[in-house]
């Protein structure tokens, strides 16, 4: 009996090792935290970046595979969370869209010359909207 807990528990671990270095690889491969660092102009503490998604995956994964532990932090937290992994999110599906060419085939299909900055907004609020509208509704009434 024990054994079969064991090997359930090796399984876990090996498949969660390869999940998640397949998550990183594809963050890697986007180079969203380098561009990031970059663009904020603060490189000099990338070392800092890559700890803190570290850190952020084991917690996450922890908080998610023993769903009784209980992080008393509150509603402020919880927006804090939800904001920074909105942003995540986001991030990611930009630098998706940007490695395979997304946006400049949209804009020269639509022949977009000017205001490219304000269709790039409008898709960022509309999917802004779209979350808040998801989330406030509730899952079980859509």
């Amino acid at each position: 009996m024990w054994i079969n807990h064991v090997w359930l528990g090796f399984l876990g671990l090996v498949f969660g090792l390869s999940v998640a270095s397949g998550s990183f690889a594809l963050a890697v491969k986007l180079g969203i935290i380098p561009q990031m660092a970059e663009k904020s102009k603060t490189a000099k503490h990338i070392m800092t970046y890559e700890n803190a998604i570290i850190l952020g995956g084991v917690c996450g994964n922890i908080l998610s595979v023993f769903p009784d532990i209980h992080f008393p932090a509150g509603h402020l937290f919880l927006g804090l969370f939800g904001l920074g992994a909105g942003i995540f999110v986001g991030c990611m599906a930009v630098a998706l869209a940007e490695i395979i060419n997304a946006y400049p085939i949209v804009y020269r299909r639509l022949h977009l010359k000017m205001g490219l900055q304000w269709l790039v907004v409008s898709i960022a609020l509309g999917k802004m909207c779209g979350c808040l509208y998801y989330f406030m509704k509730g899952f079980q009434d859509l």
